[in-house]
């Protein structure tokens, strides 16, 4: 549908807010590059995990990929600014912390992976100071979560996210696009991952996406897809019997579904439920949102236009975290919340090469931790 005179209108006066807002990143990029404003090294293996654009192209996901691939061999840490938190400056997480104290997605990411050390800190350099000194095992490589332009610290290993669905080659700087900031800072990236990519893309379509980015000779171009595994029930100890689904990835065929989603890109989601489950009512909410009595409410009653001895409720795992201790949450609503695991998958069969990239660089920088 075309835009309306009174949108075009104001599209086109947004554009010198734009020219500001790229003028104003650009210079503080310049004044990083020409060391005016100093980026601080750390004797650690440290990987930068980031995207130029305003949120949705899977950096949690991206993170626990590479979490469960160094795991085993290294004592890592994953370091986050916690965005949305209740709480100020460096905390690492422990068996108390939750999503109000950490943020979501960084309380996500020590369910999963209960044995590393996450950290959320609005100032990287002191949360990797305070990394740092941790003993018992002393800290061998840190995961900066969504810290491109968190230029103070200077990582080792710059990954880059964009979307298949909006690559930042075809986007804009802010308010006009969604880029904090200009095209050209994808140059500081050494892996550029294309993610969110359908299953069925043909050599010519990663051809095409190739030209489009026009990535630098020596950086590395991988493209990655979202793989949705079996959902889980969130509150395990009151949730419906495991029986009562089949085995299937989604295993929804005969089911209702409520979709409850505040996640920045909830269409993939949504498409893949719709292929899978008998109907599918959605409930969608600002990426990180709060969820309120009212919403709690808002969702009871979608709930209840439902069949409810054939419904469930899914949200994804960033949002179950905001569920499990919410005052206002029924015990009856509980037992049908069930949350949907997504990891990913390296697609054109280069898997083993982003993995040995990302090994190789942590291998070879291990030094003793501290400053330098």
């Amino acid at each position: 549908m075309p835009m309306s005179i009174p949108t075009v209108k104001l599209y086109r006066c947004l554009y010198p807010l734009s020219w500001i807002y790229n003028g104003v990143t650009a210079l503080r990029n310049k004044l990083f590059d020409c060391n005016i404003l100093q980026s601080k090294s750390f004797s650690v293996p440290a990987i930068c995990i980031g995207n130029l654009s305003v949120g949705g192209t899977g950096k949690t996901p991206h993170t626990e990929y590479i979490v469960d691939l160094l795991k085993d061999q290294y004592a890592i840490a994953v370091l986050s600014r916690g965005y949305k938190r209740k709480t100020k400056g460096y905390l690492l997480a422990d068996h108390l912390s939750d999503a109000l104290t950490i943020g979501d997605e960084p309380y996500q990411i020590k369910s999963k992976f209960p044995a590393i050390r996450v950290a959320v800190a609005e100032k990287r350099c002191k949360g990797m100071e305070e990394l740092l000194r941790l003993d018992d095992p002393k800290v061998e490589a840190v995961i900066l979560d969504d810290a491109f332009q968190h230029r103070y610290v200077k990582a080792g290993l710059y990954i880059l996210l964009t979307d298949y669905n909006r690559l930042f080659s075809e986007d804009a700087v802010l308010p006009v696009g969604r880029l904090r900031e200009s095209k050209t800072g994808k140059h500081r990236a050494q892996m550029v991952v294309v993610t969110k990519c359908p299953s069925t893309l043909q050599e010519t379509d990663f051809e095409n996406i190739a030209k489009k980015l026009n990535l630098l000779p020596q950086q590395e171009l991988y493209f990655s897809m979202f793989d949705y595994g079996t959902i889980k029930p969130l509150f395990p100890e009151i949730a419906l019997k495991a029986s009562d689904f089949d085995t299937s990835p989604i295993p929804l065929k005969d089911k209702e579904v409520l979709l409850v989603t505040g996640i920045a890109s909830p269409a993939p989601l949504i498409k893949k439920m719709k292929e899978y489950a008998k109907r599918v009512e959605i409930a969608i909410f600002d990426d990180h949102h709060d969820f309120s009595a009212k919403d709690i409410e808002l969702i009871e009653e979608k709930f209840a236009l439902l069949d409810r001895k054939n419904a469930i409720i899914i949200t994804t795992e960033k949002d179950g975290t905001r569920f499990l201790n919410h005052p206002e949450l029924s015990e009856g609503m509980k037992q049908h919340i069930y949350v949907q695991p997504i990891t990913i998958k390296i697609l054109r069969n280069q898997q083993n090469s982003l993995n040995q990239h990302i090994r190789d660089y942590v291998r070879e920088n291990q030094r003793d931790c501290g400053l330098s």
